[in-house]
């Protein structure tokens, strides 16, 4: 027991301090993900399985570097995030498309994995709270939480996207307006801040969704039609030059 002790003492945080600039940077990525999934999966013709195989082999590679590192490197955390988000687009596109659960059926699913990963998470550290996490075995929760979290959202952005009938612009209007209501009951109520990031965090992801395919789906879907492989070029300029402007030291989270 006092090697564990000691070794959470001497764990430093490796997750960056949660400020305007990370939403930013989340949103891009989750945006990211979205037309790099797609630049994968449909521009290059390898389909949902092979595209995810090829984006979940680099979240495990980047995942592992990240849990293997000893300090905080902000490049490799946002990489892990972006992995995240790609392979969380294919994952969700191939169970909802290919397998033919559909977008309410794959949410719902997804859904009970998340809500069965924190509550392992809770059992198994106390908390859920990224403040807490002073072990590798705490970090991994961390991850596969953000892993299903992103691959969620897909399926949700994707629901009220096509099946909603809002179109893309109206599931971007949605997500961000109960983005907003999230962010005020940050300020303005006593909620558990726990609570309120994982719900932000979340719900960051069916808006970067909606974001990335109205961007780069064709005219007589509702999107703009822009190139995946261009706008993914762009947005991850955007997203480097962003985390230039973040601190290289980690930081906390909200509790």
């Amino acid at each position: 027991m006092a090697k564990t002790s000691t070794d959470q003492k001497d764990y430093i945080s490796k997750i960056p301090e949660v400020t305007l600039t990370f939403w930013i940077i989340k949103i891009a990525a989750t945006t990211l993900g979205e037309t790099g999934g797609d630049a994968v999966s449909m521009s290059m013709n390898l389909g949902y399985a092979l595209a995810t195989a090829i984006f979940f082999t680099f979240f495990l590679a980047a995942v592992v570097a990240q849990v293997a590192a000893r300090t905080f490197h902000r490049f490799l955390y946002w990489a892990v995030i972006v992995a995240t988000t790609t392979v969380g687009t294919t994952m969700a596109d191939y169970a909802d498309r290919s397998l033919g659960i559909g977008y309410v059926g794959g949410s719902l699913i997804l859904f009970i994995i998340l809500m069965s990963v924190l509550g392992l998470w809770r059992l198994s550290q106390g908390s859920v709270s990224i403040n807490t996490i002073k072990s590798p075995k705490a970090e991994i929760f961390y991850w596969v939480t953000i892993l299903f979290s992103n691959t969620l959202g897909t399926a949700l952005g994707d629901f009220f996207a096509d099946d909603s009938g809002l179109g893309y612009e109206g599931g971007a209007f949605v997500f961000s307006g109960v983005l907003v209501v999230i962010a005020s009951t940050y300020f303005f109520t006593k909620l558990s801040h726990t609570l309120i990031f994982w719900a932000a965090f979340i719900l960051t992801r069916p808006l970067g969704a909606t974001m990335g395919d109205l961007l780069t789906k064709p005219h007589d879907h509702g999107g703009l039609d822009l190139s995946r492989v261009s706008s993914s070029l762009v947005i991850m300029v955007f997203m480097i030059a962003c985390i230039l402007f973040t601190s290289k030291r980690s930081g906390s989270h909200p509790q």
